[in-house]
C-alpha cells in the first residue's frame, strides 16, 4: 500500500517541495482528495474515530440525561427524542426501539440519579468524552496544548447547558417548515412558493453543515479560520448524508443477519455507524486543516527532518522579529503570521518555537500572540542557539569522561569557536541592528531617485 502511495504522491508532486501554487485546479483537488486518502489509508483516525465509539457508548447516557435536564427546565424535553431518532434514522426499522430504549433509560437516570449528588458524575463523564473529542481534533491539527481545566469545564458546560435548547429550537423550526399547514400555504404561492418548498426540504442538511462547522471552529484548540471550516462542514455534512442512506440501504438488505447476532444485531449496527460518523466528522477537520494549511497536503502526519543550522537560523529569525515586534509594537505573531514572513511551512517552524518556549525566551498569550519572555537586553544570541542545539538532547546521552579524547576536544574546539564568533550580543543589539541595516537601506533607496533637472 504505502507502494502505491508513494508513486501516486510523487504523480501529484512531480518536483521537490510543498506543491506550486499556479497548479491546475484538478490538480489541487485531486491532492486533497490524495490526502484524505492516505489518512484514511494510514488507520490513525480511523483508530481515534474507534475510540470515541467507545467513549460514545459509555457517556451517551450521562451525556443526554444532562440534557433532557437542561431542556426539561426549558419546556423543550420533548424534542430530545426526535432528535435522538434522527440521528439513529440510519440503522434501519429498529432505529425507532433503540431510541425508546435510550430515552427510557434517559428517563431511570433522570428521576434516579440526576436528583442526587450524583449528578457530579455525570458531568464528569461528559466532559470526559469531550475532552476525548478535543484530543482527536488537535491531533488532526497539530496542537500539542489542550484547553485548560478551567477552561474546559467552563466552555463546555456552556455548550451543553445552550447546546440542546439550540438543537431543539432548530429542530421544531424544521419540523415546522415540514408540516402539511406551512407545506399548503407555500404551495398557494405558485411557483415562489414551491421553489420555497424546495428549499425547506434543504433544513435537515442545513442543520447537520451547521453542526459540523461549529464543531471545526469550536472544539480544536487553536485558530480555525471561517472559510476552511464552513466548506469542510458543507462536503463533510453532504458526505454523512448521503453514507446515512447507503447504510441504511445496507441496514434494510442485510437484517437476515439477526438470526446470527439475535438482539445484538441493533446494536452492532448501531456501533458501525457511529464510527462511521466519527470518521467522516475527523476526516472533515483533516479537510478544514488542509485548507487553511495546504502546505501539509504532502506531508500529512509526517514530521520533516531538519538541519541544525536551518534550526539556528529559524530561532534567530523568530526572536528578532519578536523582539522588533516587542520594541515597536504593531500587531503581535502568531505562527501562521510569523511563518508567512518569514516564508517557510509552518510544520517547520513549529517545533523551533516550541523549543524557545521551552528555553523560557518566548511566551505565548492567551490570544496565542508570541511575546520575549523577558527583557531583551537579558535575552544573549548563545541562549537562542543553544536552545534549538539542545532542544532534543537525550538525558540519558553519555557524559563528557565518557568521550574519545580527540572527539571530545574537537567538540570544545566548536564550542568556544562558535561563543568567541557570538560573543555576548544579545537579542536587543540583533534588534538595534536590523533597524539600522533596514534605515541605512531605506536611504539608499532614497538617495539614488535622482530628480530630473534642466
Amino acid at each position: 500500500m504505502d507502494f502505491v502511495l508513494d508513486a501516486l504522491e510523487r504523480r501529484l508532486w512531480p518536483r521537490a517541495g510543498l506543491g506550486d501554487g499556479r497548479a491546475a485546479r484538478w490538480l489541487v483537488a485531486a491532492r486533497y482528495a490524495f490526502a484524505l486518502l492516505r489518512d484514511f489509508l494510514r488507520g490513525e483516525l480511523s483508530l481515534r474515530a474507534m475510540s470515541l465509539v467507545y467513549s460514545t457508548m459509555i457517556a451517551v447516557v450521562p451525556l443526554l440525561a444532562f440534557s433532557f435536564s437542561v431542556l426539561k427546565a426549558l419546556g423543550l424535553h420533548h424534542d430530545l427524542e426526535p432528535l435522538l431518532m434522527g440521528f439513529l434514522t440510519p440503522i434501519g426499522p429498529r432505529a425507532s426501539e433503540l431510541t425508546q430504549r435510550i430515552v427510557s433509560y434517559v428517563d431511570n437516570v433522570n428521576g434516579s440519579v440526576l436528583a442526587s449528588v450524583s449528578v457530579v458524575l455525570l458531568i464528569v463523564s461528559a466532559l470526559s468524552m469531550a475532552q476525548k473529542v478535543e484530543a482527536s481534533f488537535n491531533f488532526v491539527w497539530r496542537v500539542d496544548r489542550p484547553r485548560s481545566f478551567i477552561r474546559r469545564f467552563s466552555e463546555y458546560l456552556s455548550v451543553m447547558l445552550i447546546g440542546p435548547a439550540l438543537m431543539s429550537v432548530a429542530i421544531g423550526f424544521t419540523a415546522s417548515l415540514a408540516s402539511d399547514a406551512v407545506m399548503a400555504r407555500l404551495e398557494g404561492l405558485g411557483r415562489v412558493g414551491h421553489w420555497l418548498a424546495g428549499l425547506s426540504a434543504l433544513a435537515p442538511y442545513v442543520l447537520v453543515i451547521a453542526t459540523f462547522f461549529f464543531l471545526y471552529v469550536f472544539v480544536p484548540n487553536t485558530r480555525v479560520r471561517l472559510r476552511p471550516a464552513l466548506l469542510a462542514g458543507a462536503l463533510a455534512g453532504a458526505v454523512w448524508a448521503a453514507m446515512g442512506d447507503l447504510f441504511t440501504s445496507f441496514v434494510v438488505n442485510v437484517t437476515r443477519n439477526e438470526a446470527i447476532y439475535s438482539g445484538f444485531a441493533i446494536v452492532l449496527a448501531a456501533m458501525i455507524w457511529l464510527q462511521l460518523s466519527w470518521l467522516i466528522l475527523l476526516l472533515g477537520a483533516q479537510l478544514a486543516f488542509y485548507l487553511q494549511n495546504p502546505d501539509y497536503l504532502r506531508l500529512g502526519q509526517r514530521t520533516e527532518v531538519m538541519s541544525n543550522g536551518l534550526r539556528e537560523r529559524l530561532a534567530l529569525n523568530t526572536m528578532l522579529l519578536i523582539g522588533r515586534d516587542f520594541e515597536q509594537p504593531s500587531h503581535g505573531w502568531r505562527i501562521e503570521s510569523l511563518a508567512a514572513r518569514i516564508r517557510i511551512a509552518r510544520h517547520l517552524l513549529e517545533p523551533v518555537v516550541t523549543s524557545l518556549m521551552r528555553a523560557g525566551l518566548v511566551t505565548r498569550t492567551a490570544e496565542h500572540r508570541l511575546l520575549p519572555a523577558r527583557d531583551p537586553r537579558r535575552v544573549t544570541v548563545c541562549d537562542i542557539v543553544d536552545a534549538v542545539r539542545t532542544a532534543e538532547r537525550d538525558p540519558h546521552h553519555a557524559p563528557a569522561e565518557d568521550w574519545n579524547p580527540t572527539v571530545q576536544q574537537l567538540g570544545d574546539a566548536v564550542e568556544h569557536a562558535i561563543r568567541a564568533a557570538l560573543g555576548a550580543r544579545t537579542l536587543a543589539d540583533l534588534v538595534d541592528e536590523d533597524l539600522h541595516a533596514e534605515g541605512a537601506l531605506q536611504r539608499a533607496d532614497v538617495s539614488s531617485v535622482v530628480p530630473e533637472t534642466r
